[in-house]
Order: C-alpha cells, then structure tokens, then sequence
C-alpha cells in the first residue's frame, strides 16, 4: 500500500491564514492607545452639563415624567381616586385625563437628540361605550400598583397581567395601559414596580453591585450575567474598561464572550438579544452616565439593526414620555453598516435581498429627524436602500468564526470607524 499524504485544508481561523485586511492590523498596543484617547474625549464631554427639558424655551409644551418612591405613587393615586369618588358623588360620573402618545403627539429635540412627548390629552369617560372597557383596565391597574407600592414589593409584567386575565383578556391590552398610568401618575413605569423579565446580558470589565452582592462580569462566563430587571438594586460600578460595546445579537455576543474580546480590548460587552427591553436601556445610560465611557454599536447592516441603535440613542415613540431615562446620549455606529459589504468584501451569498418592507422601513427611516441629523447615518442608509441588500454580523463568520473578535472589530477599532 502506498504511503500518501493526506493534503490538509487550511484553517480559516488558524494563524497561517490570509483572512481580507489582518495584514493591515497594527499591534494592540497602537489599538489601545487610540482607545485611551477616545475614553479620554468621551470622560471630558460627560463631563460638562447635560441639557434638560426644562432648559429648553420649546415652542410645544412637553411633559416628562420622573422617578418616584413608592410612596408617592402611593400618594398620587391616592389624589386620584379621590377626586374620582368626588366626580361620581357630584353626578358628572368619572373620566381618566391621558397624555396621547401618539405618533402626533411627539416630537423630535435636536438639543437633547431623543424624542419627547408634547402634552396633548385625551379623556377616557366611563360613561363612554367605545371606552368603559379601557377606563376598568385602567382603574384595575392603578388598584394593583397601589397595593405593589404599599406592600413595596416588585412584579412582572406577566404576573400583573394574570392578575384578571378574563378582563385583560391579552397582555397587550394590560402593557398598553400600564405605559398610560406612568403617564398619568407622572413617573417612570420602573416606579411603579412592575418589572419585564430578565432578557439583557453584560459581560466583560465590569463589576457592581446587584443587591449587596458584588458580581464581576469577567467570572460569568460566557453567558455572563442577567441585567437586574428592578435597576434599584444596581449600585457601586467600577471598571477599567475602555469603552462599551453594544451588540443586537446573542450570537455575536456569544462570540465575543467565548473569545474574551473584553481581555484584549477593556471593554464591556452587552446586549439584550434583539428588541431592547426597559431594563437594558436603563442599564445601559446608568454605565454611560457612571463611568463616562463611550458607546460602540454593533448591529445588523438592515433597517431594523439601525432602528434598535435608535432606540437606545435616541428613545422609542411608545416610551417618549420617559426618554429622559431611558436614552443613553452620544453612541457611535461601528458596524455592520452597507458600507462594509463592499469594503470587507462580503460574499454575494451572505447579503440578503432587502425585501419591499424592508425598503420602506429603509426610507421611513430617512424622513425621521434623529437619522437627518447624522449625514453619515443618511449616506449609509441611501446606499442601504438603493443597493437593497441587507446582511446579518454572522456574514462575517463566511471568513472565519472568529473573523468578527480577531480581524473585523480590531480594525475598526484601529482605524476609529464609527459614526
């Protein structure tokens, strides 16, 4: 029997390889020293003072709520349902007086860059047919937070929906009138002790305190840690990271956290799995705010990827009346953005065709105020919507697995490009 040699493939990821761009990588040290400066820059303006509303001579009137205790939620509904008895007892039955959040009735600040509610209102009669329904699952909700702030204890969203279930009939319905109690009470839903499910994940430089246990995020594993859903209980953060990397993804969260990208690079690493959630977004402006480090965004080179980055940037419209705590100011778009398909030479069977919602979703987003004020947001999203290809952060791994931790973040890193 002849002796063949048996021709081994080449590893993709191994370090003999020629991966698009590593050779233009320069050692880590250069990486970090242009990362130290941006710290630097980032430390310097969170420094100086952050505008407010109140700040602001807006033509429209807006209304922002704020946090309270539970007792003076307690309190307000307490005010509340004692002008309601005072309504029905005088014969003119009862109505709730709601903030509108509709689309109309919001509106884009440049000079604080989020969106914000202007203070048209609706009345919600009993009395009404079209509205007796809604005003019930209005009044059973202020009744349950009641109780949650007199007990001080903490619910989910879903535990507050089983609550009546034949009178809510879809937890829609229940999620829908909880935003419009905040509203109507003037706090912030986190005030009212009702809570979302733990979704959000942080790993890397990090470590705070989450109800007096300390927790360092560089001994979580690759899973790393639950994002606490009552943000009261965070406290105490210190890191020695660089900057913070947010990632829409699990899976390129996963990669970078098997990796420890975070060790390489000081950094914290965090996401909330697609869609943000309320706790995410509070933790994430409480690390920005806390430790003055900048925001780096990594996303889905589609509509949706830079409508998630504006959400955490800028607020949703569905939350506009909590903006003010809900929005993490100032963060830079790393990537995937339309123009790196060309630029890293992403194969033609790793883009995806943009689909006709897509492309509307694309345009919508063009009219938007927040996208009009960043020319390097609009460019991207042009050349996005007239290519009409859109392509997921695992387009990268067609290079590699670890194409996204060793070569394609280190580079944009190294070559400061973000918008």
């Amino acid at each position: 029997m002849s002796d063949k040699r048996k021709r081994r493939r080449p590893d993709p990821d191994s370090d003999s390889d020629t991966r698009p761009f590593k050779h233009l990588l320069k050692p880590d040290t250069t990486i970090l020293s242009s990362l130290r400066t941006l710290a630097s820059s980032s430390a310097a303006a969170s420094s100086s003072k952050t505008l407010t509303l109140s700040d602001l001579r807006l033509s429209a009137a807006c209304r922002e709520v704020s946090d309270l205790p539970p007792s003076a939620v307690q309190s307000a509904i307490e005010s509340l349902a004692v002008s309601l008895a005072r309504s029905i007892l005088s014969g003119q039955g009862f109505s709730f007086t709601v903030p509108s959040r509709s689309s109309a009735n919001q509106l884009y600040v440049p000079e604080l860059d989020r969106i914000v509610l202007k203070d048209k209102t609706s009345l919600r009669p009993y009395s009404s047919v079209s509205t007796v329904r809604k005003t019930t699952i209005t009044t059973r909700i202020l009744h349950l937070i009641h109780q949650l702030c007199l007990k001080n204890i903490h619910v989910t969203k879903r535990d507050l929906f089983y609550t009546d279930v034949k009178l809510f009939q879809d937890q829609t319905q229940s999620d829908a009138v909880l935003d419009d109690v905040s509203c109507i009470v003037g706090c912030t839903r986190s005030s009212l002790n009702v809570v979302a499910a733990e979704k959000g994940v942080v790993v890397g430089r990090l470590i705070f305190s989450d109800n007096g246990d300390m927790i360092d995020c560089t001994k979580m594993g690759m899973g790393g840690k639950a994002i606490p859903p009552n943000i009261d209980r965070v406290g105490d953060m210190k890191s020695d990271a660089l900057f913070i990397l947010l990632v829409e993804k699990d899976a390129a969260y996963m990669r970078l956290a098997e990796d420890r990208f975070y060790n390489r690079f000081p950094c914290i690493i965090v996401t909330a799995k697609g869609q943000p959630d309320v706790a995410t977004r509070l933790f994430l402006r409480k690390m920005k705010m806390e430790l003055k480090l900048p925001v780096l965004a990594l996303v889905d080179s589609d509509p949706y990827g830079l409508k998630i980055l504006s959400v955490y940037g800028c607020g949703s419209k569905n939350m506009s009346y909590d903006s003010a705590n809900l929005t993490t100011p100032d963060i830079k778009w790393l990537g995937i953005r339309p123009s790196d398909l060309d630029k890293y030479k992403i194969p033609e069977q790793c883009r995806l065709p943009m689909t006709e919602q897509d492309i509307k979703t694309g345009k919508d987003l063009l009219e938007e105020d927040f996208v009009k004020k960043n020319p390097g947001w609009v460019e991207e999203l042009n050349l996005m919507v007239k290519s009409k290809q859109k392509a997921e952060i695992q387009a990268l791994s067609s290079f590699g697995f670890q194409y996204l931790s060793e070569v394609y973040l280190p580079l944009k890193l190294q070559q400061r490009d973000w918008l």
